[in-house]
């Protein structure tokens, strides 16, 4: 029997790691990290992400950044 599990999450994370990290990765978003981390440490058979606020892209970043 599989059952499924919704969470919410908030994290911080310094905004040179954030951009060192998507840009390592062509076409990375943070949806798409935590869809990685999770099945690495978890075995899911599906895993959905979304990121309801702030920066998901690079380019939402820094648009974020460059209008601050």
């Amino acid at each position: 029997m599989s059952v499924k599990i919704k969470v919410s999450l908030e994290f911080g994370v310094s905004d040179s790691a954030l951009e060192d990290a998507m840009a390592e990765f062509d076409e990375l978003t943070v949806e798409g990290l935590l869809r990685e981390i999770l099945d690495k440490a978890i075995a899911c058979d599906e895993i959905t992400t979304k990121v309801e606020d702030g920066p998901n892209t690079l380019e939402e970043y820094d648009q974020l950044t460059s209008s601050s």
